[in-house]
């Protein structure tokens, strides 16, 4: 079965930094990333990570936000710098399987960077 359990949520003030942790367990994952929902948005993607690491960001975390994966742990880490009052959201953990074709999510961890 496959879990995904999140870490590092937590308030923090504008300019600072904090580090979000997933564990996956249940599989191997080729792509693994983070999105992020605000209140009354749509989910929308933060960054993701494939196995060889190669990473894509949503424009809005260039340059702040930096994502990193252990395959030997299966873990992905999220690591958030200069953070803004607009990254307040609920961060989900994601991982993609290709065979079969499945996207798993996390519970969730929120995230309130304060003005």
């Amino acid at each position: 079965q496959v879990q995904l359990v999140e870490s590092g949520g937590g308030l923090v003030q504008a300019g600072g930094s904090l580090k979000l942790s997933c564990a996956a367990s249940g599989g191997i994952f080729p792509i693994m990333g983070w999105y992020r929902q605000a209140p009354g948005k749509q989910r929308e993607l933060v960054a993701t990570i494939t196995g060889g690491g190669n990473t894509n960001y949503a424009d809005s975390v260039k340059g702040r936000f930096t994502i990193s994966r252990d395959n030997a742990k299966n873990t992905v880490d999220l690591q958030m710098s200069s953070l803004k009052p607009e990254d307040t959201a609920v961060y989900y953990c994601n991982a993609h399987r290709l065979l079969p074709n499945i996207v798993y999510w996390g519970q969730g961890t929120h995230v309130t960077v304060s003005s």
